[in-house]
């Protein structure tokens, strides 16, 4: 009798076990999709980082690379390695992606103080043609601003300060941020209460997506999260290989900045899968990114009638 009350406490504490066992080794799903800017690649032990290179239709696009850096001024500068044409990172671009920075450029110092970042470069950067001087401005800024810790940046060229671009003599602002916007698209009618939004689309090379942010400049008075919605559920642009896969129903019903979040409320027609509830993973990110682009917020959460759906979208720039 006492050995068989001893096999069955010993076969309820291995199954017991073997429970825990599956918990650990099969988390649970907590509808959590990250935009961090880096994150870990399990497969292989390395860390990757986004950074923002020209792609094959000649649009600054979003992808990610490899860096070995924690410190912040040495992750910069790798970073701007990846950017530099025939740099030290060069062999790591990304498929269907190139360095855009030109050949030869050194540099000379990386200085981050109090969240803005100091950048010193050698002559060669001024040697960009002038069709590819604002895409190289737009690399750079929204490469180094997905670093933690960096809020704006400077440019010096042999120690004097960047105020305009080299060739179409463009002023520039002192600190530049992702204000400046990328891929821009004008469509002004006035030169008063011009406003700017910067929308996420889809891209592909190979069997990859990718995230494309085009800014438009226009005399918009709608809300920017009302824009990004409205552009996004516009249909593809397939003439620029720029691709949006939400449904062409989907509304936006409500909308409530709250705590650093973004609360968006849609009709049932964001959904993929009715069923299963499920938003398309490119639909989560076109629609993440741009608001975090355009507004300062640390989480976006999509709700359908008054359920969180994709509980947050987390940011990491700070």
């Amino acid at each position: 009798m006492l050995k068989n009350i001893t096999m069955k406490k010993i076969a309820i504490t291995t199954i017991l076990l073997f429970i825990c066992f599956l918990f650990v080794l099969f988390p649970k799903n907590e509808d959590k999709i990250s935009l961090k800017g880096e994150s870990v690649e399990y497969t292989s032990g390395n860390i990757t980082h986004e950074i923002f290179m020209v792609n094959k239709d000649n649009y600054v696009a979003r992808t990610n690379v490899l860096v070995n850096e924690n410190d912040i001024e040495k992750k910069v500068r790798e970073i701007l390695e990846y950017l530099i044409i025939d740099g030290k990172k060069e062999s790591g671009v990304p498929n269907g992606f190139r360095s855009i920075i030109p050949s030869g450029t050194e540099i000379k110092s990386i200085k981050l103080v109090d969240g803005l970042l100091k950048i010193n470069f050698s002559k060669e950067i001024l040697e960009i043609s002038k069709e590819l001087e604002e895409k190289m401005l737009e690399s750079i800024v929204y490469s180094l601003t997905s670093i933690n810790g960096v809020k704006g940046i400077l440019i010096y060229v042999e120690d004097e300060l960047l105020t305009a671009l080299p060739k179409t003599k463009t002023n520039l602002p002192s600190i530049l941020t992702r204000d400046i916007g990328i891929n821009k698209e004008y469509d002004i009618t006035d030169t008063k209460n011009i406003t700017k939004t910067t929308i996420y689309y889809v891209s592909k090379n190979n069997d990859s997506y990718y995230y494309v942010p085009v800014t438009k400049v226009n005399n918009s008075n709608k809300d920017k999260v009302k824009v990004i919605v409205d552009e996004l559920s516009s249909g593809p642009i397939y003439e620029d290989n720029l691709m949006s896969f939400m449904n062409l129903n989907t509304k936006l019903e409500n909308y409530e900045l709250k705590d650093d979040k973004m609360y968006l409320t849609f009709n049932e027609y964001i959904l993929d899968n009715l069923e299963e509830k499920n938003i398309l993973e490119e639909v989560i990110y076109s629609i993440g990114l741009s608001v975090m682009d355009n507004y300062k917020v640390k989480d976006v959460v999509f709700l359908i009638n008054g359920e969180e759906i994709v509980k947050s979208v987390v940011k990491t720039l700070e």
